[in-house]
């Protein structure tokens, strides 16, 4: 049965009634419109992004709202695959089709963590602090385990104590900063999640 409209002509004029309604149920019209809900998503913000899950780095779709209150921060409120993007043409694997679920988990990590020697706890640190103690660790092992030189006196500027695991979700520019960054430190343990 369809819900379509069309024009009935009556004694007081000619009226619009749906095909429910001309078929003698009066008011059932008004009563299928009453019952839609307004959209969700309707006043979303739509971000593009990538599935943060494995190699294959496919599109999402990301709606955040906020709930309209001054300097209210917006919060993700649904996640679906991208059909505009050319890896996963808006198809999701179940990881990334749960994405909101992860967003959500009262488990997920969203600040550093340290555990200080001798300790059995991890405790809340600022960015700037494990930024600055992750660079005063690679400086320290950089300068300790550096090979300027083979055996043979070539020159070879090896750092071979530290390796670097990079992520797979990001462009190829990303990918070839990442690269040349690291190479540029000397690190010959230089892997990307896309190959494992």
């Amino acid at each position: 049965m369809s819900n379509a409209y069309f024009t009935i002509s009556t004694e007081a004029g000619t009226s619009p009634a749906s095909s429910v309604g001309a078929l003698g149920f009066i008011g059932a019209s008004e009563g299928l419109a009453a019952g839609v809900r307004p959209f969700r998503l309707e006043k979303a913000t739509e971000t593009r992004n990538t599935c943060p899950y494995c190699a294959v780095a496919c599109g999402v779709l990301v709606y955040s709202k906020s709930d309209g209150a001054k300097d209210a921060k917006p919060q993700v409120v649904h996640i679906e695959g991208d059909s505009d993007n050319p890896i996963n043409r808006g198809t999701l694997c179940a990881r990334g089709a749960a994405s909101l679920g992860f967003l959500h988990s009262p488990n997920r990590l969203q600040y550093p963590m340290h555990r200080k020697p001798g300790s059995d706890k991890f405790e809340r640190v600022t960015w700037d602090f494990a930024m600055e103690r992750i660079a005063k660790l690679a400086k320290e092992d950089r300068d300790k385990n550096f090979i300027a030189k083979n055996r043979d006196g070539v020159t070879v500027n090896r750092w071979v104590s530290t390796g670097f695991l990079a992520g797979s979700s990001c462009s190829n520019e990303a990918g070839y900063l990442t690269y040349k960054a690291m190479r540029s430190t000397g690190i010959l343990a230089l892997e990307n999640q896309a190959r494992i």
